[in-house]
């Protein structure tokens, strides 16, 4: 027994009619009565009883209309999973992204849209360090992630946007004042830098690297962090100086200060969604797809 022939017993148990039957499947009736008929012998049961009117159910032919049923439905199910998976409208999704990135509104706003739009999908997020995560990505665990500068070699990485470094000071520091004074990078030359994301040797220690290089020196690392929080907190008690997104003065804490960096070409650090090269997942194209328009429509800086 076939699903065509579920499907011509499903319309005659709904009609009660042979002839109105075959004109809703679009066949003629002779061979639906014999497709009828040929059920009931491989079944070994009579389906039908014929009435004035046309056709009712018997006992076990109303059991395997109820059955019939949840096989189709069944059936119908599976070719739509089959298909919205292939839209990439379901399946599993794992992002990465590091600690300073949820700063940075496009990350969040992406998210958002991205669960709005697949509610199939199911979504999980992976916070780590820069080198963990290409590590999670190159190891099939993640699926993207939002890393900052540098590119990730042997992945494909697409820039999302440019986001000014600044410093975070003591607030008793005497660069630290007056408010909103912008500080040459080579004024903190003689600084003990934070060191954070050493081992992964992606991120913000080697923008710090580049950019204190850039401008003539090569920064002098002190007390080291693996948090964000806690390398702020390094800051607050006077260990130390740290480079930051500007995205990063959201975070506000007591005995921080931020101020920008003013140069001929003012340091920088570039956010990028990076992901596996030729992988076919369309739940992961759908979300690379949300993130270019969200990048391509931002209006504001971070």
């Amino acid at each position: 027994m076939d699903v065509r022939q579920l499907r011509y017993f499903m319309a005659v148990a709904e009609e009660r009619h042979i002839t109105r039957a075959a004109e809703k499947l679009g066949i003629q009736q002779p061979p639906l009565s014999r497709f009828i008929k040929n059920i009931e012998a491989e079944l070994d049961v009579r389906l039908f009883t014929r009435t004035p009117r046309g056709v009712e159910l018997t006992e076990a032919g109303q059991a395997f209309r109820d059955e019939a049923g949840k096989v189709l439905a069944g059936l119908e199910n599976a070719i739509e999973v089959t298909r919205s998976t292939a839209r990439g409208e379901r399946g599993r999704l794992c992002v990465g992204v590091t600690p300073t990135g949820p700063f940075v509104t496009l990350v969040p706003r992406v998210m958002h849209e991205f669960r709005q739009a697949f509610p199939g999908v199911s979504f999980t997020l992976e916070e780590r360090l820069s080198g963990e995560l290409i590590d999670l990505l190159r190891n099939g665990r993640v699926d993207a992630c939002f890393l900052w500068t540098p590119r990730a070699e042997g992945l494909v990485n697409m820039p999302l946007l440019h986001d000014p470094l600044v410093v975070a000071l003591p607030s008793v520091h005497p660069l630290a004042q007056p408010p909103n004074r912008s500080i040459p990078v080579k004024a903190l030359a003689d600084e003990t830098f934070i060191v954070y994301g050493r081992k992964d040797g992606f991120g913000l220690y080697a923008a710090t690297i580049i950019a204190c290089r850039a401008a003539g020196f090569s920064p002098r690392f002190g007390q080291e962090s693996p948090r964000l929080a806690s390398a702020l907190n390094l800051v607050a008690a006077g260990l130390g100086v740290f480079f930051v997104p500007s995205s990063i003065q959201r975070i506000s804490m007591h005995g921080v200060t931020y101020r920008p960096l003013k140069g001929p070409d003012p340091p920088k650090s570039t956010l990028s969604l990076v992901s596996r090269r030729g992988d076919p997942s369309a739940v992961l194209g759908n979300f690379v797809d949300t993130v270019r328009r969200a990048a391509r429509n931002r209006t504001s800086k971070v």
